[in-house]
C-alpha cells in the first residue's frame, strides 16, 4: 500500500493533522479483515488542546470538501477523539491512550502507512 491508492479524503484529513503538528500518523487499511470501516487514521497528540485542534482541522479540512461528518466521540478534555466518517475513522490519541489502546496491534494484519510528520501527506511521502 502506498499513499497514491488511498482515497483523497484520508489524504487530507492526514494533511490537516500534519498542520497542526500530529506525531505518529498512520493508516491502516482495513479492507476485507471483517472491520466496519476501511481505513483507519491513527495520530498522537501532546495535550489535550492539541488532541482537539486536530480534530478540528480535519473536520474542517474535510467540510471544506463537502464531506459531512456523521459520528464525533469524545468531550473536550479526553484523551480520544473519534471521528467517524463511515468509510473511514480517525483516532486521535494522547500518547499514553495511544500505547494503552494498541488499535494498531489489534488491527496488525492490516496493510499500513506510517507518515513522516515533517513530509505532507503527497504521494510518495510514507515512510
Amino acid at each position: 500500500m502506498n499513499p497514491n491508492s488511498l482515497p483523497n479524503a484520508i489524504l487530507w484529513a492526514v494533511e490537516a493533522a500534519q498542520d497542526k503538528k500530529a506525531a505518529a500518523v498512520t493508516v491502516l487499511n482495513l479492507a476485507g479483515l471483517g472491520a466496519f470501516a476501511e481505513y483507519f487514521l491513527i495520530c498522537s497528540a501532546e495535550s489535550l488542546r492539541q488532541i482537539e485542534a486536530i480534530g478540528d482541522a480535519v473536520e474542517e479540512r474535510l467540510r471544506a470538501q463537502g464531506m459531512h461528518l456523521p459520528h464525533r466521540e469524545g468531550r473536550a478534555g479526553t484523551e480520544w477523539l473519534l471521528l467517524d466518517y463511515r468509510n473511514f475513522v480517525i483516532h486521535i490519541f494522547s500518547e499514553k491512550a495511544r500505547l494503552f489502546y494498541d488499535i494498531e496491534r489489534l488491527w496488525r494484519a492490516a496493510k499500513r502507512i506510517d507518515f513522516d510528520a515533517s513530509r505532507s501527506a503527497a504521494p510518495g511521502t510514507a515512510s
